[in-house]
């Protein structure tokens, strides 16, 4: 397939600190089409969560254009940003960002509130989710009873449930170790197979590797 699900045209980004305008995105151009998987690697500042967050509908660039589906996000309402969030795109951070007091299944259903899916229909799902990534015997047990791995195989299951075209993955193995980051990097390759267009956001180039494209960026700039 070589339609292209992002398409981010002369991004500008910049922040004011004090008195001091801060360039964080300098005119980023980049496309990225259905299933593909792509890293996006740079060092702390060089940009690449800013870029993630714009990818994302999180943020906004103050100049250029960003095309997600065929669609410019450029200037949609926060609610309307929110709902395409919530349809398209799937998040997995590097701290996983799961409700200590929810079980792993509750966390897995929570997206589906959001799009207003019935008590048997969020459970049918979220348990499908959770078989996807081997945790359905985890069910029930909070974040505190799940390892590291675990948790991130939660917080997967979590992106998975309203069905997303394209996986954010932000450092998604920082916070575990090698054995258990080869395992989640399995499950997102996995994913890939499946169609899912996966976008990952690393510092680490072993972990970049695993994409089958990989881009750099530095200071704002990006490089392939």
């Amino acid at each position: 397939m070589n339609d292209y699900v992002i398409k981010a045209r002369d991004l500008l980004k910049t922040y004011n600190v004090g008195d001091e305008k801060i360039t964080v995105l300098k005119k980023v151009s980049l496309d990225i089409k259905q299933g593909e998987f792509v890293s996006i690697i740079g060092p702390s500042g060089s940009g690449k969560s800013t870029f993630m967050n714009i990818i994302g509908c999180l943020d906004l660039a103050n100049e250029g254009d960003y095309i997600l589906n065929g669609k410019s996000i450029t200037s949609l309402r926060e609610d309307e940003l929110s709902a395409i969030r919530n349809k398209t795109i799937g998040f997995i951070f590097q701290d996983f960002n799961l409700l200590s007091k929810l079980s792993a299944l509750e966390n897995v259903e929570l997206p589906l509130i959001y799009q207003g899916k019935t008590k048997k229909e969020r459970r049918d799902i979220a348990l499908e989710c959770l078989k996807k990534v081997g945790l359905q015997d985890k069910m029930k047990n909070r974040p505190n009873q799940l390892s590291g791995g675990q948790q991130q195989r939660v917080a997967i299951a979590r992106a998975l449930a309203t069905n997303p075209r394209i996986i954010l993955a932000d450092e998604p193995t920082g916070a575990l170790d090698s054995k258990t980051s080869k395992e989640i990097l399995e499950i997102l390759e996995g994913l890939n197979k499946e169609g899912k267009t996966i976008v990952m956001i690393t510092h680490d180039i072993d972990i970049a590797r695993k994409a089958k494209r990989i881009i750099k960026i530095k200071d704002g700039e990006i490089f392939e």
